[in-house]
């Protein structure tokens, strides 16, 4: 069985797809970041929780106080890239359900009283978003470069509040020279598909 979505859609958005490292100095603009929310605000979680946060860091002062939590791999690729986005999971989502989540209003705190379980479900459910806004930044033409090598508790510190997560940072452009490593190699069909 063959898959529906055109192929150049399928390279565009997986196949030949990577991790960029390296960014041309063309701006991201604030309507094509809007477009890729637009797009992949559809992405499913559950009960509709939606719980990541972005946080743009666009002027020279907030990239500087960042790139100082980042790993030392990851600082130049962070000081140049033309946009940065810090993705977080908001451990409060739960105030927006009534909303989110009408059916249901009560799941607010019927469900999602008890901040522990918040946490862990805006962790599981901000991350799926996470993977969603990569595709989304592919599907807008433009690289996007995810990295967890951070300082997250300095990066939540200096950006976020107690209510919010860091998840990982992502460099957004267009690809610059150089920009991939080679393709890492990937496990086979079998190796990761059970049947019972």
């Amino acid at each position: 069985m063959s898959l529906v979505l055109d192929p150049a859609a399928q390279d565009l958005l997986f196949r030949e797809a990577r991790t960029a490292n390296t960014f041309t100095d063309e701006p991201v603009t604030d309507e094509q970041v809007q477009a890729i929310y637009d797009l992949v605000k559809y992405g499913p979680t559950s009960m509709n929780q939606s719980p990541l946060r972005v946080t743009l860091v666009r002027s020279a002062e907030a990239r500087e106080r960042l790139v100082q939590h980042m790993a030392d791999g990851n600082k130049q690729k962070t000081a140049t890239a033309p946009l940065v986005a810090i993705l977080a999971a908001d451990n409060e989502f739960h105030e927006e359900l009534p909303q989110l989540f009408p059916h249901f209003p009560q799941a607010k705190d019927a469900v999602f009283g008890e901040r522990p379980v918040r946490e862990s479900s805006a962790a599981l459910n901000a991350a799926l978003q996470a993977a969603y806004f990569i595709l989304g930044v592919r599907a807008a033409g433009l690289a996007a470069g995810p990295m967890t090598g951070l300082d997250f508790e300095g990066v939540r510190k200096e950006f976020l509040d107690d209510d919010h997560t860091p998840l990982m940072v992502v460099n957004i452009g267009k690809p610059g020279p150089d920009a991939w490593f080679p393709r890492s190699p990937r496990l086979a069909y079998d190796e990761v598909v059970t049947t019972v």
